[in-house]
């Protein structure tokens, strides 16, 4: 057994696709039109097709699929240039902070709702 990636429901998945290729600057791994998984694992799936293909229904609700109770963590060798170039076009959860264990991260949330976290590398590759 081996754990591949989280894959969170969106409500546009080209909306979301164009926010984590040019705003985060993930590479695009495939793109299956309701999938897309990006080159670092990352993946994300259309909400409505992906609930139709697990659950054998769509809501079809119009809520955020963020629910505040997932973290989808990054890490940024620049995080400074990547606040730079993130929040001016994003809700921000908080701004750079330097967190209790060393850390500097800012939080913020993508177009669905889920909240992500961009930090400094850490451990011994960061030195």
């Amino acid at each position: 057994m081996r754990f591949v990636n989280p894959i969170p429901f969106v409500r546009d998945i080209d909306r979301s696709k164009a926010f984590y290729r040019d705003r985060l600057g993930l590479k695009i791994a495939e793109d299956f039109g309701n999938f897309v998984r990006f080159e670092t694992g990352f993946a994300i799936h259309d909400g409505r097709s992906l609930a139709e293909t697990v659950w054998g229904t769509s809501s079809g609700a119009e809520e955020s699929y963020g629910r505040r109770n997932l973290l989808l963590y990054f890490e940024h060798a620049d995080v400074d240039a990547a606040f730079q170039n993130i929040a001016p076009h994003v809700e921000l959860i908080h701004p750079l902070q330097r967190q209790t264990w060393g850390q500097k991260v800012f939080r913020f949330y993508d177009p669905d709702g889920h909240a992500i976290d961009v930090g400094e590398p850490l451990g011994p590759s960061a030195e």
